[in-house]
């Protein structure tokens, strides 16, 4: 397995976006936009039309990672949106690092879908709330992040430039493509979701390796760092995609609120007299658990399936 981004990168994304065409009916083989479906929000792929619609098991896709993390179902679908009848492909479930994927394989569908044409990436995440202002079930349209893991090395870009998708050194001040961010604002009051309890902010993402959720003074540090939502994806594909020229919108699902005070101390008074079942339940408030991401992700989807699908309406309308 390569370790490094390298010049076959390009050969292999290409010989998997021929693999994938050739299963694809001609008003399908070149989606303009592509949808990366999070941690429970596999309900994305309601919002496409039910014929034509093609369905790609990660599994027969050759040189593509697989998923084995619980709400990620592991497919390639293929169908059209909106009454523009606009071509789309759809990510259900990704490749994380953490499952022990090289940064190469976890942003490998993103490259396929350079090859395939695709212009627009919408990319959704399950995260961290770390701004208390923030609520489960909230959604952040993400302005900017923090790439936790780059930062010390482990980078999608890591090795030889890949010159066929972009330059050495891209930029990424412009990642979060504005016109995008305000089309989903509009949306979302156009949909009369501002009426409602669930609110739409915007925000930074921090990118953390994983798999463990992250600690409370580790959630105090990416807080002062200014980071608003804490994950394990999405950065690296972002960063592919732009290096690729591919515009994107990023949006993160609040499905847990981060635990930022500090602990119980083993000297505090208060915790003397209690039994060990008490002590336990006393740590583990505010405790994140992954099936508490896949309910807020089945409560959110219908809000988020509206919005994705009227976002790409309007920017598609005649």
């Amino acid at each position: 397995m390569e370790t490094l981004a390298s010049p076959n990168a390009f050969q292999r994304a290409t010989e998997t976006a021929l693999y994938v065409r050739s299963a694809l009916p001609d008003i399908l083989q070149n989606p303009k936009v592509a949808i990366v479906c999070g941690s429970g929000l596999g309900g994305l792929a309601q919002a496409i039309e039910p014929e034509p619609k093609i369905d790609l098991s990660y599994s027969i896709i050759p040189n593509f990672p697989q998923s084995t993390v619980q709400g990620h179902e592991g497919k390639f679908v293929f169908g059209l949106i909106g009454p523009q009848k606009l071509p789309v492909a759809l990510l259900v479930g990704r490749a994380h690092f953490y499952e022990g994927h090289t940064m190469d394989l976890v942003t490998f569908a993103t490259r396929v879908c350079k090859v395939m044409g695709v212009e627009t990436m919408i990319v959704t995440n399950a995260a961290g709330g770390l701004n208390q202002d923030y609520a489960v079930g909230d959604i952040v349209c993400l302005n900017d992040h923090l790439n936790l893991a780059g930062l010390v090395g482990i980078h999608p870009l890591r090795g030889p430039n890949i010159d066929d998708f972009g330059v050495r050194f891209p930029p990424l001040s412009d990642a979060y493509d504005l016109d995008l961010r305000r089309r989903a604002h509009k949306a979302w009051k156009k949909l009369g979701f501002d009426k409602q309890k669930r609110r739409l902010h915007e925000g930074v993402y921090a990118f953390v390796a994983g798999p463990t959720y992250e600690t409370r003074a580790e959630c105090r540090m990416l807080r002062g760092f200014g980071a608003d939502v804490v994950g394990m994806s999405t950065v690296p594909e972002i960063v592919v995609a732009r290096h690729s020229g591919i515009s994107v919108l990023a949006f993160s699902l609040v499905t847990n609120i981060a635990v930022l005070p500090a602990g119980p101390r083993g000297d505090d008074a208060e915790i003397h007299a209690m039994d060990k079942v008490e002590l336990d339940k006393h740590l583990s408030q505010g405790k994140a658990n992954h099936e508490e991401v896949l309910q807020a992700g089945k409560e959110a989807a219908n809000d988020m399936q509206a919005l994705v699908k009227q976002i790409l309406c309007d920017i598609h309308a005649p």
